[in-house]
């Protein structure tokens, strides 16, 4: 059975800053979308992470499509009332456009979707980041799919081993999707090149070599691209099937263990250690750290079962205490050097304003 999974989601109002949807806005759209998704959908799961909220949904209308997008376009709009009537911090702030014009792509929520063959045991992962952007993903998907150091499935199994196709976006080019297919184990070095730059090159999807079948699908959307200032930070979305001719769960998982360094923290602005959090996880430390939970699912002809939180596991609370101290330690380190992003990618414009300003001060001496 042919089946599409999407999972739309947006930052419409949180409480105390940007901490965590209140718990009406959070009824508001889970009710919306049960209420209007009906002969839409086959199944949703709703969830939050940090400021956001996703929607999660299984349908057989193919990926881009209208009913789906609207639906969750209407349903953020929904929560967004209710941010305003509770004085929620940041209402309706990924809503970027004031109407909906046939799919949410641009308009300032997070997409990730992909169709395919239901396979006969179909598990996957829904991950989901905040305060962070979309390169946040690149090295451990890079790892989980093309590394045997992290993903033992490249050396023992013979469909594995074929290697993986990796589409990567440039989301530096914003006047058409400008995009480039690189095959592992072949194109492992050129893959490293683009990857090791999160701001510019990014994942969009990865394919089986071995079927052609996809296996993951990210939300690349740049908010600074779309409104062309800051209103808040990416916070992508991702989904993963895992399992067969893909890397098992425990590959796609070990990767998160590093905490590895990324754009975002406060204010979109800085670098911080990626904290795999359990599900529903607030926003606290320097209005981060930055976050990703992950949700487990199985489906049958696109019904979902109950997900289980992948990071909930006590082994995932000696990764967080690291990570805690990683995140302490660099901050340590405030305004100076590689603690905050390069100019180019300052999300609050102040910094540039007063250096335009500074540079009006500057004289040439011998």
């Amino acid at each position: 059975m042919k089946i599409t999974i999407s999972v739309l989601k947006a930052d419409v109002g949180s409480i105390g800053g940007h901490l965590k949807p209140s718990q009406a806005l959070f009824e508001e759209i889970k009710n919306f979308v049960a209420s209007h998704g009906k002969n839409k959908l086959i199944d949703y799961y709703i969830s939050s992470t940090g400021d956001d909220v996703a929607i999660l949904c299984t349908h057989t209308g193919g990926v881009g499509n209208r009913e789906i997008h609207q639906l969750a376009w209407e349903a953020f709009l929904a929560g967004t009332e209710v941010a305003k009537k509770s004085g929620l911090y940041g209402a309706g702030q990924d809503l970027l456009k004031d109407a909906f014009s046939g799919n949410v792509r641009g308009l300032g929520p997070a997409v990730a979707e992909m169709e395919f063959e239901e396979r006969p045991n179909e598990p996957f992962i829904f991950f989901a980041a905040d305060k962070t952007d979309p390169g946040a993903y690149n090295l451990p998907f890079y790892l989980a799919f093309a590394d045997p150091m992290y993903c033992s499935g490249l050396i023992l199994s013979p469909k594995m081993s074929q290697g993986f196709r990796f589409r990567i976006i440039d989301v530096s080019y914003t006047e058409k999707n400008k995009i480039i297919d690189l095959n592992t184990p072949e194109d492992l070095y050129d893959l490293a090149v683009l990857l090791r730059d999160t701001e510019k090159y990014v994942i969009e999807s990865i394919y089986s070599r071995s079927s052609g079948a996809q296996a993951v699908a990210i939300s690349t959307q740049r908010l600074h691209n779309i409104a062309g200032k800051y209103t808040g930070k990416d916070d992508p979305v991702a989904i993963v099937r895992v399992q067969g001719e893909f890397p098992a769960t425990g590959e796609i998982l070990a990767p998160f263990s590093i905490g590895h360094y990324v754009a975002g923290f406060m204010r979109g602005s800085h670098i911080g250690p990626l904290m795999p959090c359990k599900l529903n996880t607030t926003i606290s430390y320097f209005d981060g750290p930055p976050v990703v939970t992950g949700a487990a699912f199985s489906i049958k002809e696109g019904k979902l079962t109950e997900p289980v939180d992948v990071f909930a596991h006590p082994f995932w609370d000696t990764v967080r205490d690291e990570v805690s101290r990683k995140a302490m330690e660099i901050r340590k380190q405030g305004f100076c050097g590689p603690s905050m992003l390069p100019f180019s990618e300052l999300e609050y414009g102040g910094v540039v304003e007063k250096l335009n300003q500074l540079e009006k001060r500057f004289r040439l001496v011998d």
